[in-house]
């Protein structure tokens, strides 16, 4: 890797090609460093959001709670983690642990920030905060789905075997559970030396 400082392409224009409630689409003329210029769109959000979570939440070290919901983009239902926006004036532990009360009927006694996911960085702005909930109590909230969302309880340790299914497949929620299961881990071999990790 070079230790040259990396200059980013200047923008010599930018304009708004079109927005809905939720999505802009923004055009960008750009100038590269090495003089080469081109044009690149991108998908943003409508600079009404406050930012968006990722829950992975284990009911036990062993498990992780995923919901069945409806994916438009796809017109399918898929398996996934639960996730929502941030409301204004909440924090992303208070909106992750509303979201998940709305969507599995439970809440985290602890809610810890578990990394920062970004999707198609090319052509999205968004990025979204993956948060891990731990000692969970059952609770629900009214939510804003069209219907209920089935909630399922999987292990783990049988993430190669959920990859293989025809609806789980959402690229965050698959890093999200890869990471959390190498902390589960941890969790695990933290109970065996008797130390309390929660």
């Amino acid at each position: 890797m070079s230790d040259s400082p990396v200059h980013k392409p200047d923008i010599l224009a930018r304009r708004r090609v079109a927005e809905s409630r939720l999505f802009r689409i923004e055009e960008m003329e750009l100038r590269f460093s090495n003089g080469a210029e081109r044009t690149f769109e991108r998908l943003g959000g409508t600079g009404r959001g406050y930012g968006a979570v990722m829950i992975v939440a284990l009911p036990d070290p062993d498990h992780v709670l995923l919901i069945r919901e409806y994916a438009a983009g796809l017109e399918d239902y898929v398996l996934t983690l639960p996730k929502g926006l941030v409301d204004p004036g909440e924090d992303i532990v208070t909106a992750a642990n509303r979201e998940l009360m709305e969507e599995c009927g439970f809440g985290a006694r602890n809610i810890e920030p578990l990394t920062e996911l970004s999707l198609a960085p090319n052509y999205m702005s968004h990025r979204m905060q993956v948060m891990l909930a731990t000692d969970l109590y059952p609770k629900r909230l009214p939510g804003d789905e069209p219907e209920p969302l089935v909630v399922e309880t999987h292990a783990l340790e049988e993430l190669p075997a959920l990859l293989e299914r025809d609806d789980f497949h959402e690229a965050r929620a698959i890093a999200a559970l890869y990471i959390a299961r190498d902390i589960a881990r941890e969790l695990r071999r933290a109970e065996t030396l008797d130390i309390n990790p929660w």
